[in-house]
């Protein structure tokens, strides 16, 4: 009896210790992890995941290690919000995702009632951040500024000549083809056509053959990359020589290997790079030489989404997620893999700009996508 007495106390210790090293704070991350939008999801997966094991290495936040949960939206909204649900009962206090802004919108609501935050690495439509809620915050640009930014390229090279618009009628393809359209008038640009293809639809041999007829100098594509790559492919296909400028969307290079040859010479605005930053070497040599994977696009804008939760819960001094969303709204510069980021009231990235290798550069740059060493076909910034 005396040695059980002994040992009891002990043993309680123990596991009241070991309860306190285990305490874990749950971040949800929400993506296309499959579908025809899953390369975007391994993006917002494998930054998170690896801005967590980073941040766990480190010492967690606040004490707490980080448990990653991954949810499968397959990009679509009703399975978003069946995700958010489930990232309710599971006790998770942060989300990063979506990727899809018909996904991100209605997920959000779910997540405000159950005091979640959201910050988002890719969801560009204006609504997601324009409904005075307190939990929602991007890292990305706006449609409206894309969409202005591709107007001022449009109208600057192709000044006089004709326009074709063709979106996926999605929430996202169709506002930046909207918001591009708009930021057109008066720049000189003739618009000749407008028209919306269905997401996975695969024969737009209608849809090219009104360009064709139209005959556009110039196609402006709102949508993704897996539709935008069959069009591209399908244009030429039909003989229609006129390049297509995308957006954000068609980031990986999945969008190349769809399209074929027909890649060459597409135009795209995106972000600047931040795999250009020297700053960023190590943590981009880490994705590409222990994890094997290229971080395209939006793997690095999920990894500072990870960065900014973590800086924001320390400067609040707690977990609770309206504490960090004050902090968040409350103009605080954040250190991140895309620079020095802060949020205004809305929680849209109050910066005009981001900072590569030291110097300025604008919100949104013109890419094109050519042939490197061995006939692969990806992006570069213009010249």
């Amino acid at each position: 009896m005396k040695k059980s007495i002994l040992i009891g106390p002990a043993l309680i210790a123990l596991l009241g210790f070991a309860g306190v090293a285990q305490a874990q704070v749950k971040i949800g991350v929400m993506g296309p992890i499959t579908g025809s939008n899953a390369a975007f999801g391994a993006q917002l997966k494998n930054g998170a995941e690896q801005a967590i094991a980073d941040i766990n290495a480190a010492g967690g936040i606040l004490g707490q290690k980080i448990e990653l949960l991954l949810g499968d939206d397959a990009g679509k909204p009703e399975q978003g919000v069946s995700v958010a649900n489930k990232f309710v009962g599971d006790g998770v206090k942060f989300v990063v995702g979506a990727f899809n802004s018909g996904v991100s919108i209605p997920s959000s609501e779910v997540l405000q009632e159950n005091n979640i935050l959201q910050i988002t690495p890719a969801s560009t439509n204006p609504r997601f951040t324009e409904r005075k809620m307190w939990n929602t915050f991007r890292v990305c640009g706006r449609d409206d500024q894309q969409g202005g930014a591709a107007a001022e390229i449009i109208g600057r090279l192709y000044k006089g000549k004709k326009l074709a618009i063709v979106h996926d009628k999605t929430t996202y393809g169709k506002g930046l083809a909207d918001e591009t359209r708009a930021a057109l008038k008066g720049k000189g640009v003739t618009e000749v056509m407008y028209d919306g293809i269905n997401v996975g639809e695969k024969d737009f041999s209608a849809v090219v053959s009104r360009i064709k007829q139209a005959g556009a100098d110039i196609v402006f594509w709102g949508g993704l990359h897996t539709e935008g790559g069959l069009l591209v492919r399908q244009m030429q296909g039909q003989g229609v020589t006129a390049p297509i400028m995308g957006g954000d969307g068609i980031t990986d290079d999945e969008f190349a290997a769809i399209a074929g040859p027909a890649a060459e010479g597409t135009l795209m605005t995106f972000s600047p790079d931040p795999r250009t930053n020297p700053e960023n070497k190590a943590i981009v040599d880490k994705f590409r030489n222990v994890k094997k994977f290229e971080p395209q696009a939006y793997t690095l804008y999920s990894y500072a989404s990870v960065q900014i939760l973590k800086q924001a819960a320390e400067a609040a001094k707690t977990l609770d997620a309206k504490a960090v969303a004050k902090v968040m709204h409350s103009g605080m510069k954040f250190n991140t893999v895309l620079g020095e980021l802060s949020f205004d009231a809305k929680g849209d990235v109050s910066n005009t700009g981001y900072s590569i290798s030291g110097k300025s550069k604008s919100q949104y740059v013109l890419y094109r996508w050519r042939k490197v060493d061995g006939g692969r076909i990806t992006y570069f910034e213009a010249d």
